[in-house]
This record gives C-alpha cells, sequence and structure tokens, in this order.
C-alpha cells in the first residue's frame, strides 16, 4: 500500500502506476443487495436458474454498476491518503465496460495517476482505474475516477 501525506508526495505518481487492490469475489448475495439497493432486478443479475438456461454467459453476472461502485473500496486498498480533512468522490469520465464479471469472479483494480493539480490548495487527481478480472485477459473496465483532497 502507498501512503501519501502531502501533494508533493502525491505528484511524485504522476503517469505511474501507484498499485494493485486485493482480489474481490463478487456473489451472487452481493448481486442481489445491489439489485436492491438499485432497484434493478433484470434476470441477467437475480435469477440464476434463468441466466443458466438462457443468458448468454449461463450464469448470474454483477451489474456494471456494482462494478464502479467498488471503486472507492478498492482504492484504499491500493493507497492510504493520509493528512486531509477531507476526501470528496468528485466524478468518473470515459469509462469503458470490456466484459461482464460473472457471479464469483474475482475482480481487481490497478490504478495509475493520470493527473494532479492544485485547485487553490485542493488536489484533484485524476487515478486511470483498470478492473481486472481473475484468469481473463480482457478488463470489466477501464476509465478515470477523480477524487478531491483537502490537505491540512
Amino acid at each position: 500500500m502507498v501512503i501519501v501525506n502531502s501533494y508533493a508526495e502525491f505528484e511524485a505518481y504522476l503517469g505511474k502506476e501507484i498499485g494493485l487492490s486485493h482480489w474481490h469475489t463478487i456473489n451472487q448475495e452481493q448481486i442481489n443487495k445491489f439489485a436492491d439497493a438499485t432497484l434493478d432486478h433484470q434476470w441477467i443479475h437475480t435469477d440464476k436458474e434463468k441466466a443458466e438456461k438462457e443468458g448468454p454467459f449461463k450464469a448470474t453476472i454483477a451489474h456494471g454498476y456494482l462494478t464502479l461502485s467498488l471503486i472507492p473500496y478498492l482504492w484504499k486498498q491500493i493507497a492510504d491518503i493520509r493528512n486531509i480533512k477531507m476526501e470528496i468522490n468528485y466524478g468518473i469520465e470515459n469509462f469503458k465496460f470490456g466484459q461482464a464479471v460473472i457471479v464469483d469472479s474475482e475482480v481487481q483494480l490497478k490504478a495509475k495517476l493520470k493527473s494532479i493539480v492544485n485547485l487553490r490548495g485542493i488536489t484533484k487527481v485524476i487515478i486511470e482505474a483498470t478492473l481486472s478480472i481473475k484468469d481473463q485477459a480482457k478488463p470489466a473496465y477501464t476509465g478515470d475516477v477523480m477524487f478531491l483532497y483537502h490537505f491540512n
């Protein structure tokens, strides 16, 4: 895990891979809870029997937005940003889904610092995020996630 205490320490990673998260298994319980939270109960996500018989993946798959929602959790396994008053999830851009995440797959986030800017004392970073699926060549997605950090 990378520890960052200041803007200058963060800036040292510009253009570099910061690290990888641990592997995280997306199971049916997590998919079902996400479906309940988002009111998205499409059968491809929640109906195991129908997905096995009629679905293109022969199993249920995670919601694309479920995989995106894991970014803050997985990011905190990569970088420990210290000495801050506040952290804000600021936005996402240019995300492309490469392939579905089949139930019980393991995923891992890779983070690279694409950009860092000082906005009047607020640090804005753009992290190039890639979610890999264990034993798969194509990632689940790639895109840019933005965070704002208010360092002390």
